[in-house]
């Protein structure tokens, strides 16, 4: 195939590289239901439960824990403090009750363990033979854990995940910033890079930051929204894009 016309592939993590997409949405809707039941007792609130499609796709999926607090609160017109990164689980503050989030995430992460894609890591074993550099990106403060776990943290040039973004004050999806600073960490221009997504919010980031591709994985049958919020390629699965190959002729057709 000789030299490519791409150098680097930037992945997220969950719903493209490990099956933790379902464990965050399942711990967003324990953690969510409960303290919608505890405002209806407290205010008289009638309770709505949390839902996949109308809840958390739109307003949770793929941004910063805080940030889906947040943005998901603003949809029913709740308005709490923000609050500190530090507050306790379950507190009456975004981080508050982003902490809680993530105390049930780990559990049921410690309970069930860790599926992979496999035919993500293929992609990205026959990309790393090819010389293309792979980087992580991901809004998640469990990336590390969660790839030391599934023994794939060893295949990643860089990782710029929720921990990382904090400690350099990064904007979350849908701005560029995570995708921008592992593409810098790596020392590749950001056109001859690729960004592999599953979120709206992913592949917003995607277009924002003028990559040369930029991949949506439809895990939930949203092919229409990741292709009308900035996909430039939409499969059901990585296994379906046919390879470096497919890659390749991206970059030859629109150089």
């Amino acid at each position: 195939m000789g030299e490519l016309n791409f150098n680097a592939v930037i992945f997220d993590l969950d719903g493209v590289i490990t099956k933790t997409a379902l464990v965050h949405a399942t711990a967003w809707k324990k953690m969510f239901d409960d303290y919608m039941k505890d405002r209806e007792i407290k205010y008289g609130e009638p309770f709505k439960e949390f839902t996949h499609t109308e809840d958390y796709l739109p307003y949770v999926d793929g941004k910063p824990r805080y940030k889906g607090v947040e943005s998901f609160l603003k949809s029913r017109n709740i308005n709490i403090p923000f609050g500190d990164p530090s507050d306790s689980p379950g507190r009456g503050t975004c981080c508050g009750l982003g902490n809680k989030k993530n105390i049930v995430f780990n559990e049921i992460l410690y309970n069930d363990g860790v599926e992979i894609y496999e035919s993500t890591v293929e992609l990205i074993k026959e990309l790393k033979q090819k010389g293309v550099q792979i980087g992580v990106a991901s809004s998640s403060k469990n990336c590390k854990s969660i790839l030391e776990s599934s023994k794939l943290e060893h295949l990643f040039e860089t990782r710029v995940d929720g921990i990382v973004s904090e400690e350099l004050g990064l904007n979350g999806k849908p701005e560029p910033d995570i995708f921008t600073t592992a593409c810098d960490n790596l020392n590749v221009a950001y056109k001859s890079a690729v960004i592999v997504e599953d979120a709206v919010s992913g592949v917003q980031a995607g277009a924002k930051g003028n990559f040369g591709l930029t991949i949506g994985i439809a895990r939930e049958n949203n092919e229409k929204e990741l292709k009308e919020n900035g996909a430039d390629i939409v499969v059901k699965d990585i296994g379906e894009l046919g390879g470096i190959p497919a890659i390749e002729k991206w970059f030859k057709q629109n150089k």
